[in-house]
Order: structure tokens, then sequence, then C-alpha cells
């Protein structure tokens, strides 16, 4: 077997076509944000998201959310701290977990960034049939049925 013939087999599987595609897409969000004077990442906004959603997650939640280990996603705290995008304060009955609360700037930015994401996702999907975008998220649903998520997910949240 050749490494031309091993890729070639791989070209059939959807996986590397999902990586590869996700990469670009963070990419182009991350790119798209900065040319209107967002400075967030695809993470970052995720980040901010998620917080507004549900406010003061435990660090170790958000970890999880954002596929990060613990290393990775203090760094990733720690430059948005320095923005002031979020908070991490002690939690009040176990001082080991920290909270991570959404900045007044935090949410502005957020708030500044969602019709900027909104025209990118649009830019994304411009050549998509309603159609095709029903197709793609059905098959992306079985694709995380096989991988069956939600036992994945249950696991990975109760973990302390």
């Amino acid at each position: 077997m050749t490494l031309n013939s091993i890729t070639t087999d791989f070209d059939f599987y959807v996986v590397p076509w999902l990586g590869k595609t996700m990469k670009f897409i963070d990419y182009y969000i991350t790119d798209g944000l900065r040319e209107q004077g967002i400075d967030l990442t695809k993470t970052q906004m995720l980040m901010l998201h998620k917080l507004k959603m549900a406010d003061g997650q435990p660090q170790h939640n958000l970890a999880f959310i954002t596929n990060r280990d613990k290393a990775s996603l203090a760094r990733l705290l720690t430059t948005m701290e320095n923005k002031n995008l979020v908070a991490r304060i002690p939690c009040g009955t176990d001082g080991r977990v920290n909270l991570i609360y959404l900045t007044k700037q935090g949410e502005q930015m957020l708030d500044k960034a969602k019709p900027v994401l909104k025209k990118i996702l649009d830019e994304i999907q411009q050549e998509l049939s309603g159609k095709e975008i029903k197709t793609v998220i059905s098959v992306m649903k079985k694709i995380q049925k096989n991988i069956n998520m939600e036992e994945f997910v249950a696991v990975e949240t109760n973990k302390k």
C-alpha cells in the first residue's frame, strides 16, 4: 500500500473532511471578526456565549464545553481576563473551584460580535440551499448518534 493509496482511501471518510473544514471555518471566523475590529477568536466567542447563557460556570465545565485540557483552558481564561472579558471568582463553598463570570465588557463585546458572526455564517452558507443545510445537519446528528455523544457528555460533565 502506498502513501497515495492511503490518502485516497481516507478521502472517502467524512471525518477528515470535517476536521479540515472546521479548521478553515475557525480561521475564517477569526479573520472576519478581526477585520471588523473585534479581537476575539471563535473559542473566545463561544466562551462568552456560554457564559451569557449560564453565567458563573465552574472552570472545569468550561474545559469540557471548549474541548480543552486544564492548562489550555487556564491560558484561554487568562487571555480573556487580560482583555477584561471574564472574571475568575473562587467559589464561596469550595475555594478549589473557580467560577467564571462574564464581565460587562465581555457582554458588550459579545453583543458587538454577534451580528458580525451572523454575517460570516451567512457568507459560509451562501451557496447552500435550505435542503442542503438540513441534510448536513441531519448527517451531523447521525454521526453524533454513532459516537453516542449523550453518554459521553453525561460522563464528562459529572467528572470532578
